[in-house]
């Protein structure tokens, strides 16, 4: 490693590139100026317009400005002197006895030229002082330099400076959002403290300089392992909760927000432990480390920073006293999931590949003529030791896995194939009914994966249904719409599953291009025997009629619950009353009989 004898040096020259590169960034600045001259304001803000900075506040009372400056909380503040209602110096005094606005950039522009003001302004805390008519050029000069100023104090206040990395004050900061994040939107996020040892024997060893340079190397690829949304940084050793605090040079945390399983938090543990015990070559000699990770889930372990953040130091030294390399989650029930999904996870990586899945078909009948009119075609996965794997132990981890993507393409050229097969055989009528994930929705190739499964398996699109859940389409309305009416174009029919769990049902079959509805089976189980249910099931088949919808009603066992259907016009009918879901030869034969 070649020897730089001023590091500081190249530390602030980093920091001067980093500016240099987010220039642009400076221009979204928020610059509030508050002046009780209306025409002032107008000329200020289309001079900053003029310069670039577009973010513009302008207040024009000045009794509101303290109240603005808590609302928007601008970078820059410019502030008039001569007002009416309360003039600059209180708002720069008040401003001032702020802990959170001390360090705030003000401005004074003011048409008082006596030096006395000038002083007054100064020693209250003002940044600069410049005299009314200003001078445009000289004025966005001095807001560039003063944004490039609190740019630099920023990193000073936020960011560690031997590595760069955010500090504890950011960390925390980042921390507590997230967990407002993940209270809000009803998501876990879970915190990583990274623990590197065998590092203070480096650091005598070797010396204080080597090791910091090898501590940069070590952080440089953990850094580039973490993806956009993951926040790393650096840590205090004086305080044990925070954002990537130093604890003795050689702690870290990360941050993993709207995650939906304990798998992303061993994925990523897994990452920074092959990044951290790679060699780093030091004058020739290979310098080997390893790494404890501690991982604590918020709710679970907590939901305040303090919590967490113990919860996670805990959980590393735990992991620790476990053997080098080596993570762990607080609780021993989590770190039992996570083996069992870390299983999982394997299994379903290999399953696709050694033809272990397999589809089945539950029939759809009319129930007034008895006859097959359609099908829907249901995943099962028959691993060869464990024997049937549930849907709803392996379809959530393949969602979270990416693995639903391909695993539903194969789904969906595999079901068309066999219906058009059928078809070929002489029951002409069949509807095929195939799932699709959230995953698979949202992703860009879906209409190539449809068009490309019915040119394939010659299956007429008219015979192909996609069933969505309305979840699916919150969000983006316009974006939807699209996505939906560009694959409804191949000739493809949609069906909304689940209908009437949701939260708005009734205006997305208004904006939607949707064929069918399926009546969820919640809804059937107490009919007929309960009455409001009764009421219900009526209210959604009428309303489907109405608005010339197809109707299934899905869960149907009983005979009582056919009579209701069959009596309100509800005549196609899914469930075990008819047939469970049937294996391609079973269903077969199903045909002969129902067709």
């Amino acid at each position: 490693m070649k020897a730089n004898n001023k590091p500081e040096l190249i530390a602030l020259d980093n920091m001067v590139i980093h500016d240099d590169m987010h220039y642009s960034q400076l221009k979204n600045a928020a610059i509030m100026m508050v002046d009780d001259e209306p025409i002032m304001l107008e000329i200020i803000q289309v001079l900053l317009a003029d310069a670039g900075y577009k973010n513009f506040i302008p207040v024009e009372r000045s009794s509101q400005s303290i109240n603005m400056v808590m609302e928007f909380n601008p970078d820059v503040l410019l502030l008039d002197l001569d007002m009416p209602e309360i003039n600059g110096y209180e708002v720069l005094s008040a401003i001032r006895s702020s802990a959170d606005y001390q360090h705030l950039p003000v401005i004074i522009l003011s048409a008082l030229t006596e030096q006395g003001d000038k002083l007054k302004a100064l020693e209250l805390g003002a940044t600069d002082f410049l005299t009314k008519p200003v001078d445009a050029s000289e004025l966005v000069l001095r807001v560039r330099n003063i944004l490039f100023a609190k740019t630099y104090q920023d990193k000073l206040a936020y960011y560690d400076s031997l590595t760069g990395l955010p500090n504890m004050k950011l960390f925390i900061e980042r921390l507590g959002w997230g967990i407002e994040l993940s209270k809000r939107e009803r998501v876990p996020l879970m915190v990583l403290e990274i623990g590197l040892e065998k590092f203070r024997q480096i650091n005598e060893t070797l010396g204080m300089y080597t090791s910091n340079e090898i501590l940069k190397a070590v952080v440089e690829r953990m850094s580039s392992l973490i993806r956009g949304c993951d926040f790393i940084g650096h840590t205090d050793e004086t305080i044990k909760t925070g954002e990537l605090a130093r604890i003795g040079d050689h702690e870290f945390s990360i941050i993993l927000s709207g995650v939906n399983s304990i798998e992303a938090a061993y994925l990523v543990s897994q990452r920074v432990i092959n990044a951290v015990r790679r060699p780093v070559l030091v004058d020739g000699h290979e310098i080997f480390m390893t790494a404890s990770i501690g991982i604590s889930v918020c709710p679970i372990d907590g939901e305040d920073v303090e919590s967490l953040m113990k919860h996670a130091g805990s959980a590393k030294d735990f992991a620790r006293k476990k053997g080098s390399n080596n993570y762990q989650f607080l609780s021993s029930e989590m770190n039992a999931q996570s083996k069992e999904r870390i299983k999982m996870e394997s299994n379903l990586r290999k399953a696709l590949d050694n033809d272990e899945f397999e589809l089945h078909y539950q029939p759809k009948i009319n129930a007034e003529t008895h006859k097959l009119v359609g099908m829907e075609c249901l995943l099962r996965w028959n691993h060869p030791e464990i024997g049937s794997v549930p849907p709803a132990a392996f379809i959530p981890a393949a969602e979270e896995l990416g693995l639903i993507v391909p695993i539903g393409e194969w789904v969906l050229k595999e079901a068309c194939q066999t219906t058009s097969e059928w078809i070929k055989s002489g029951y002409k009528n069949l509807k095929l009914s195939v799932n699709v994930s959230p995953k698979q929705f949202n992703e860009i190739n879906l209409r190539k994966s449809i068009a490309s499964a019915i040119r394939s398996s010659g299956l007429d699109p008219q015979n192909l249904v996609l069933e969505i859940t309305e979840s699916m389409l919150m969000g983006d309305v316009e974006h939807y719409i699209t996505l939906l009416q560009h694959i409804v174009d191949l000739g493809v029919g949609f069906s909304l599953d689940d209908f009437g769990t949701g939260y708005s049902s009734l205006s997305y079959l208004k904006k939607f291009p949707i064929h069918e509805l399926k009546i969820d089976r919640s809804f059937l189980i107490n009919v007929p025997e309960i009455n409001e249910d009764n009421s219900i099931v009526k209210a959604i088949i009428s309303m489907a009629h109405s608005l010339g919808l197809n109707l299934i009603a899905e869960g149907v066992e009983s005979a009582e619950q056919l009579d209701f259907l069959r009596q309100h016009n509800c005549n196609v009918i899914q469930g075990f009353y008819y047939s469970k879901p049937l294996s391609k030869a079973d269903f077969t034969e199903f045909l002969s009989n129902h067709a």
